[in-house]
């Protein structure tokens, strides 16, 4: 819905990730709900567009876009198409972990993932609830203890999502057991790591191609080289970017809130009852009420 929202250059995005959408999404629809699971031919196809990765700095091949309605295109054409586990999981990776990438990464580990991220070849995700802890991230369990070279990283993780096809997953881990606050550090677990491994995908009352998935983590090598950010940071690093977070979920509340405005406004019109379109509150004499 045109809010006055959007200049020329919004609008001519707009029909590629139409154009997108209709290719690639609509016609896997079902598909994806019956698999529950997205797949990763779509990411790729959606790297190529530039419809994935365009916060990503341009050097490794994303959009370099601070401009946020680009990113309400995106969601509202794929809200227009009932595609809200693809917008989920899209927002996952561009909204929430991307930036910890863009703004915690050291130049090694930026060129290292950076560029899967903007095209779409890496799917990332970011685990933050455990078993019976839900959002009270103070009383993580996961630990990582410190040995030569990185760390051993020990615990369970559960309704994350992209958690099945995650190629990176950012844990937050407790690296301090005496740190209060401040003993909680980010580490990237990278797929295929030794004792790594992916539990349920778990069954959803809604969206239910976008896979979540219990992680767990038995004595898995992290190189020291996979911190993100600062040891100890990640409790202030998950604050920077929770503001970020929080306006993806309006965004998607808003695009799925006017999709489903407009689908009613079509059904209503096109509906015909009583040998007449219901256009009006109804024939009193039949008691019926549209």
């Amino acid at each position: 819905m045109d809010r006055g929202l959007y200049d020329g250059d919004h609008e001519a995005f707009r029909e590629t990730v139409r154009a997108f959408v209709a290719a690639e999404v609509t016609p896997k629809l079902a598909r994806w709900d019956s698999q529950r699971l997205i797949d990763r031919d779509t990411w790729r196809a959606a790297g190529r567009q530039g419809i994935v990765g365009l916060s990503g700095p341009a050097e490794f091949g994303g959009g370099d876009m601070s401009d946020y309605r680009f990113r309400n295109v995106i969601m509202e054409e794929l809200a227009r198409v009932g595609a809200g586990s693809l917008m989920s999981s899209f927002s996952l990776h561009d909204d929430i972990v991307m930036p910890y990438f863009t703004a915690l990464a050291t130049p090694r580990q930026r060129d290292q993932w950076l560029p899967g991220m903007c095209t779409g070849q890496l799917i990332a995700a970011i685990a933050m609830t455990e078993p019976g802890t839900g959002s009270d991230l103070r009383a993580i369990r996961t630990a990582a203890r410190k040995v030569e070279g990185g760390w051993r990283l020990d615990g369970a993780k559960t309704f994350i999502t992209s958690g099945i096809q995650a190629d990176l997953v950012v844990v937050v881990t407790r690296t301090d057991p005496n740190g209060g606050s401040r003993g909680f550090s980010l580490l990237v677990v990278e797929a295929g790591a030794a004792g790594f491994s992916r539990g349920r995908k778990l069954d959803k009352i809604g969206l239910a191609a976008q896979d979540t998935a219990e992680l767990f983590f038995d004595d898995v090598f992290v190189p020291e080289e996979n911190l993100l950010g600062v040891e100890g940071g990640a409790l202030r690093h998950l604050r920077q970017h929770l503001p970020l977070e929080r306006l993806s979920i309006a965004a998607i509340a808003i695009a799925s809130a006017d999709a489903a405005l407009q689908w009613t406004i079509d059904y209503v019109q096109q509906r015909a009852a009583f040998s007449s379109p219901q256009t009006s509150r109804g024939d009193p004499a039949s008691g019926a009420r549209t």
